[in-house]
């Protein structure tokens, strides 16, 4: 239902303009908005005009109209003072309806787009409410998800639809407490540049002005409504895998999650099977911090001894004493290709398991 204070703003300025007294009643014919100078009107004045086959009437000076929600009158407006009174009430009647249906239509819109979302529509039922809602069925388009935590200021999701508000196609809404979800229309020449441009902008946003830090994240680019719900779970999983592998990013793309992603759908007795196997009876985190700290970077830097050291400020000698202490510890010498990827993947497994385990 359209809130009071939408058709307030409707009759308060309506009022200031005509320089006549409005007030709206619902249909059990309590007065719900009204301006300053308003008289008080009878309820059972308002009533039998609701029951009467009449689409207008005049009592004591003002003129009553009914004001339609569907097919069943919702509302009454009652308009007087001096001027004229019927063509100015049918113009505010006309108003009122205009802003119930487009009111209704984002209630609709929103609750369309969380079933599509969370896949609690038949094929059958999402092109058939699609066309009813003036949506197009096929369209490039790219869920984007904001994960602003559950202690979020109230402003936020506000704050997103006014600035994808004059956005033709795009959508703001929310299935949990924690999670903004943008759902991008993309025009024939945008692609994923433009969805990091996006999630950048409104990762700035947060912080300048809600001075709050977000994790974004976006699935893929869809062609079909139908497949928003895949765009979706694609975003979501990138949030997961990002606080696993990519903690470091506020921003994740699905499609660039790499190996991390191929992880993160392992069953987790195979990944403890491999750790098993590359590192034995030693734990990670048994290994020197120092020494993981390291290896890390030299994995930045590409296997690149010279740029390691001066990054890390040490000696060359000293980065090449700590590779040779991991690979005593290990068996695995992180300067040959094929060592290096196998640390590197048994590291992010290890962080996979402990992620998971706390979960548990």
């Amino acid at each position: 239902m359209i809130s009071n204070q939408i058709i307030y703003n409707c009759i308060s300025e309506a009022g200031e303009i005509s320089k006549l007294e409005f007030m709206v009643a619902d249909s059990i014919g309590n007065i719900i908005a009204q301006t300053q100078g308003a008289s008080v009107i009878d309820k059972k004045a308002v009533l039998g005009f609701l029951q009467s086959s009449a689409e207008t009437q005049e009592t004591n000076g003002a003129m009553l109209f009914k004001v339609y929600e569907g097919s069943q009158p919702g509302y009454v407006l009652i308009a007087e003072g001096e001027g004229d009174l019927f063509l100015v009430g049918k113009l505010m009647v006309s108003q009122l309806q205009g802003l119930i249906t487009a009111y209704k239509e984002k209630v609709d819109r929103n609750s369309f787009y969380q079933n599509l979302l969370l896949d609690n529509l038949l094929l059958v039922d999402i092109y058939n409410r699609a066309q009813k809602l003036h949506i197009d069925a096929v369209k490039p388009r790219c869920v984007i998800v904001i994960e602003t935590g559950p202690t979020a200021d109230n402003n936020a999701l506000e704050m997103v639809k006014q600035l994808f508000y004059n956005s033709r196609g795009d959508f703001v809404t929310t299935v949990n407490e924690k999670n903004i979800i943008v759902i991008k229309s993309l025009g024939k020449d945008e692609s994923y540049d433009q969805l990091n441009e996006t999630s950048c902008m409104l990762a700035d946003m947060f912080n300048t002005e809600l001075m709050t830090k977000v994790r974004i994240a976006y699935g893929s680019i869809v062609e079909e409504i139908k497949e928003l719900s895949k765009s979706y779970k694609e975003a979501c999983m990138a949030l997961d895998v990002g606080r696993i592998f990519y903690f470091d990013k506020n921003i994740i793309s699905y499609v660039t999650l790499g190996i991390g992603r191929l992880i993160y759908q392992l069953p987790v007795n195979l990944c403890q099977m491999f750790i098993n196997e590359i590192f034995g009876d030693i734990i990670p985190d048994d290994i020197d911090d120092e020494v993981l700290s390291t290896v890390n970077k030299f994995f930045d830097n590409s296997l690149n001894v010279s740029e390691t050291a001066r990054q890390l400020f040490i000696h060359r000698n000293t980065l090449v004493y700590r590779i040779e202490k991991l690979q005593k510890a290990t068996g695995l010498d992180v300067r040959v290709f094929d060592d290096a990827v196998t640390l590197k993947i048994a590291l992010m497994v290890v962080n996979y398991i402990k992620y998971i385990e706390s979960q548990n």
